[in-house]
């Protein structure tokens, strides 16, 4: 049995890039959120904030059908 290295390299790559992705992705909205809150407390706007939040939680939930898709199909 051989193992081709650079294809694990690759895989291992590109998961790993995904994963910080995603995890950048949810965090970046779970703090518009909580800008949200402040902004409200605060006397600001909070739209932009709840916006931007609900943009990243998004493309998050678009990376994971994709991810899912790319399995399945």
């Amino acid at each position: 049995m051989k193992i081709d290295w650079a294809a694990l390299g690759s895989v291992f790559g590109v998961s790993l890039v995904a994963t910080v992705a995603l995890v950048g992705l949810f965090t970046l909205g779970v703090i518009g959120l909580s800008k949200q809150e402040q902004a409200a407390t605060q006397g600001g706007s909070a739209v932009l904030a709840r916006t931007g939040a609900y943009a990243c939680f998004a493309l998050c939930l678009a990376a994971v059908a994709y991810g899912i898709y790319l399995i399945v199909a």
